[in-house]
């Protein structure tokens, strides 16, 4: 039950005392807030600082673990690439014995040929160049190839020369009458080097000529021979005629090794995530616990202090709300307005609060 004010100024004393101690509590929760908002961070950045630094640690050492096996298996990966080398190269040279050793008569009869051919060109004093490959292309084509290279030079004596020199020919100065004449000249020129070298050795040596066609068609067919047998032998899938079991081996046991390094590798890795990177993490939190539970027990403290501060300034809010703030009002409660108030009722110039309230504001 409120109890009627006998003592104004006494009161309004009483007042001030309970406004300036609330604000003192106030500030010493304003004081400890910060002091704890700035602890809760030194301790989030002491907890972070060692997450990154497990974090950092366990990444290094997974790492290291697998560079040091990737490092044996480049190894391993680089020993069986030389394995299949060596090996390639011991089946090329096979290769090639057995084509050399096939195509041996082949081959040989192909140089007696060749012999006989120009032995036969001498004896009989016919030019040399009338046993080369272009001379029977022009005058006595069998092949594919001859008659390619015949159909090429027909192309380009009777075609291309004839329509480039016209071509030399400043355009304001070309007539069509010149391409024609051109192209006449052209066969007669070139037409008349033909049939005078063909008659000249062709038909003044044409017994010499067929046979040097009919040893140029052996050895022709000898080199298609050749050419059959290579290709066989490189197309054979059977291998082992080129004794190849030692490569083999090689490579056998260099594929076990890096299956094996494999195996070791992913062993020592899930090794790692689930046993070695617990004892890492625990070892650098246990370094740092008694820090952190300094820490901890120093911000659990402060919360503590700062719940009493906080009830107390609940506590003594409200007392003042109830005690003297329904007799004074909001707007008085402040020391240096309650101090006032207190004076003008000492010095009889006012009789209560309600008197001093209002000389205050008419002063004011």
């Amino acid at each position: 039950m409120t109890q009627p004010i006998t003592d104004h100024a006494a009161f309004l004393g009483e007042a001030r005392q309970a406004v300036e101690t609330l604000n003192r509590i106030k500030k010493d929760y304003s004081q400890l807030e910060l002091e704890e908002k700035q602890l809760d961070k030194q301790l989030d950045g002491e907890r972070k600082a060692v997450d990154d630094l497990v974090s950092l640690t366990v990444k290094k050492r997974r790492e290291e673990v697998n560079s040091s096996y990737d490092k044996q298996i480049a190894k391993g990966q680089e020993r069986l690439k030389r394995a299949k080398a060596k090996r390639e190269k011991a089946k090329n040279q096979g290769m090639k014995d057995r084509i050399m050793e096939e195509t041996a008569s082949l081959r040989e009869e192909n140089r007696q040929m060749a012999l006989k051919l120009k032995s036969l060109f001498q004896a009989e004093r016919v030019p040399s160049f009338c046993r080369r490959s272009w001379y029977y292309a022009l005058y006595m084509p069998r092949t594919l190839k001859e008659i390619g290279i015949l159909l090429l030079v027909i192309l380009v004596c009777f075609a291309a020369v004839p329509w480039g020199a016209y071509l030399l020919i400043p355009a304001q100065d070309r007539h069509s009458w010149m391409l024609i004449f051109i192209y006449l000249a052209d066969i007669l020129l070139l037409g008349g080097v033909y049939f005078t070298l063909g008659n000249h050795t062709k038909m003044g040596n044409p017994e010499v000529i067929r046979q040097g066609r009919e040893i140029r068609n052996v050895i022709h067919s000898n080199k298609k021979k050749i050419r059959a047998v290579t290709k066989a032998i490189r197309r054979d899938r059977n291998e082992a005629i080129y004794n190849l079991e030692k490569f083999d081996d090689e490579i056998s046991r260099t594929n076990q090794e890096l299956a094996e390094l494999t195996a070791k590798k992913q062993e020592a890795l899930n090794t790692f995530d689930t046993v070695t990177q617990t004892i890492i993490s625990d070892e650098i939190i246990r370094s740092s616990k008694d820090k952190i539970d300094q820490l901890t027990q120093s911000h659990e403290r402060m919360e503590e202090r700062l719940k009493d501060l906080g009830q107390q300034v609940q506590e003594k809010s409200l007392e003042l709300t109830e005690k003297y703030e329904i007799y004074v009002g909001k707007e008085f409660m402040q020391p240096e307005k309650l101090a006032e108030l207190a004076r003008l009722i000492r010095s009889g110039e006012a009789a209560n609060i309600t008197e001093a309230i209002s000389l205050y504001k008419i002063g004011k």
